[in-house]
């Protein structure tokens, strides 16, 4: 596998000719209006016209070891051995994104032998855990990530083989001698006492142990209350089914004073135990290398591709030291894989190779690509 990064910026446009001009995938992160653009696509389908060009809009662009929010990061890619296929969706109101997701792998399913599914999903208007389980109806292993927009929480877009436009999800289908591996760590730590999810639907919590989830939350973060919902990104939900279960994190995106409600980014289950999560900034940077020593294959040295997908509350919470978690990625890794990503809304994996995807939130998500 060969591969080339390039960047886009207001002042200097883009940064580097291609030298890939024939690569078969290139991947594009932004958090920038330019992204969104047809002139953006078209530049880029200028430069590799043979090429699946899928991206997202970020709440921040990993390209390396460093986090770009003023910048179009492009990752390409030209593989020796293998090749890749391309589906997509646009996703209207109303519909189950099981089932779109269920029919993106159907498609991409019959084309060879699937090897494994990178997902690019709307942020806002899908849900993710049900797209996870649409994606796990087909058998194969799937990763991807939720679009983001910065903390703005107010649109997302996905770019796939056109330009970029919200309401839209992309599979890319990977095909041939190509080894996949992922690892999906958090770092939080639990709080406060275990409460039972006693009124929900769907990803929208009413009531904890019968009392109002709101007033429940509100409680726990004292002053940090008036902040909310985006101090919430901050204090995340554990949520489990039973004790022996594996507990998948949920981040608080958005409340409802009147409902005393609270929504967040993955269905939350009635019935299911939770707890409350703090930071902890040292488990989390560790946990990023324990993702990356998960996901590291054994010709690491050969050099491929490494896709990360980290939540933006993770990147709120460490500030300044996000990069770390980039940086014991590229020490595990070495220097001849290349690093590329964002941080979502949302992150799409299995616990281990093992394990279906899920649909996770304030994890550190890596796929590793190699030929």
């Amino acid at each position: 596998m060969k591969t080339e990064q390039i960047r886009w910026t207001p002042e200097k446009q883009w940064d580097a000719p291609p030298v890939l001009g024939n690569a078969d995938l290139v991947l594009v992160f932004a958090d920038v209006a330019h992204f969104q653009t047809a002139d953006c696509f078209n530049e880029l389908r200028a430069m590799y016209p043979s090429a699946h060009i899928v991206g997202c809009s970020s709440s921040g662009s990993v390209i390396g070891t460093q986090i770009s929010d003023s910048e179009i990061v492009v990752t390409a890619c030209k593989f020796e051995r293998g090749h890749v296929s391309l589906a997509v969706a646009e996703v209207e109101a109303g519909q189950d994104a099981g089932v779109i997701g269920a029919r993106l792998m159907a498609e991409l399913r019959g084309k060879d032998a699937l090897r494994h599914v990178f997902v690019l999903s709307d942020g806002l208007q899908v849900n993710g855990s049900s797209l996870a389980k649409g994606l796990n109806e087909a058998g194969i292993a799937a990763t991807g990530g939720l679009a983001g927009d910065g903390t703005r929480f107010a649109k997302t877009w996905v770019m796939a083989d056109a330009p970029a436009k919200p309401g839209r999800i992309a599979a890319v289908g990977f095909y041939g001698d190509i080894r996949v591996k992922s690892g999906c760590f958090g770092g939080w730590d639990e709080f406060g006492a275990e409460r039972v999810v006693t009124k929900s639907v769907g990803n929208v919590v009413y009531e904890f142990d019968g009392q109002p989830a709101l007033a429940l939350y509100k409680k726990y973060l004292a002053e940090q209350a008036s902040e909310l919902p985006a101090s919430g990104l901050r204090f995340p939900l554990s949520v489990q089914a039973n004790k022996d279960s594996l507990p998948l994190i949920r981040t608080l995106l958005a409340i409802d004073e009147a409902q005393q409600s609270l929504t967040f980014a993955g269905d939350v289950p009635q019935g299911h135990l939770c707890k409350l999560m703090k930071t902890n900034l040292d488990r989390l940077i560790d946990n990023a290398g324990l993702a990356a020593a998960a996901a590291k294959p054994e010709n690491a040295d050969a050099g491929g591709l490494c896709l990360v997908v980290s939540c933006v509350g993770r990147r709120l919470v460490m500030g300044q030291l996000t990069e770390e978690e980039l940086e014991i990625v590229r020490e595990n890794l070495g220097d001849n894989t290349a690093i590329t990503g964002f941080y979502s809304y949302g992150e799409l994996a299995p616990f281990s190779d093992l394990m279906q995807c899920q649909l996770h939130n304030q994890t550190m998500t890596l796929t590793t690509i190699y030929e």
